[in-house]
């Protein structure tokens, strides 16, 4: 297979799964509406495309040299999974009155990437598997790639939650819905806890 399919199936089988991000694009294109979302999946495309860059250009050599940091960013992740978690389960579901005014922002969700394991794993495993060899060219392909491909995914979620919008009229199904999405969040949480953070 010619390595930029392979690249392009690794990063779309990275990004279309669930994950921390994505729960957060579909809950937020529910509440919010596509478009709105739209800031989230922006913000959300360009951190993970960051840090995919800047892993590949030697990030990866500081966290070996200080290992406590890679259990620092862990830490924070989970700790901000299960506090977006606590949020949403206890919203009132009241839709525009709640807890939350506005869809998550372009640097909420730039900041979500980087508190995410699962980019840092996704990031570390796709590097090593397609630019071990350091080829800064082959780098940069693949962050386009990953681009294209993480945007697609992620606005994806958004729209399958803008879709979900008619559904969520009344106060009630909100709170069902957000209790789901609590629950994934949770439970993504615990997933990383008991993988070994």
């Amino acid at each position: 297979m010619n390595i930029y399919l392979s690249m392009a199936a690794f990063a779309l089988a990275a990004s279309i799964t669930p994950g921390p991000v994505n729960i957060v694009a579909l809950s937020a294109g529910a509440h919010f509406g596509f478009r709105a979302t739209l800031r989230h999946v922006s913000g959300a495309t360009l951190g993970f495309t960051l840090l995919l860059i800047l892993i590949g250009l030697g990030l990866h050599k500081l966290l070996l040299l200080w290992p406590v940091l890679t259990q620092v960013l862990q830490w924070a992740g989970i700790a901000f999974l299960l506090f977006m978690a606590y949020q949403l389960a206890f919203d009132d579901g009241r839709l525009g009155n709640g807890s939350q005014a506005q869809a998550p922002s372009f640097w909420y969700g730039a900041l979500l990437q980087w508190l995410n394991p699962k980019a840092w794993l996704a990031s570390v495993a796709s590097l090593g598997a397609f630019v071990a060899d350091g080829d800064r060219l082959l780098l940069w392909q693949f962050a386009v790639i990953y681009f294209v491909i993480c945007y697609a995914s992620v606005a994806c979620w958004a729209y399958v939650g803008a879709m979900l919008t008619g559904l969520l009229q009344q106060a009630r199904n909100v709170r069902r819905f957000n209790r789901l999405m609590a629950l994934l969040l949770a439970a993504s949480a615990c997933y990383l806890l008991a993988d070994g953070v």
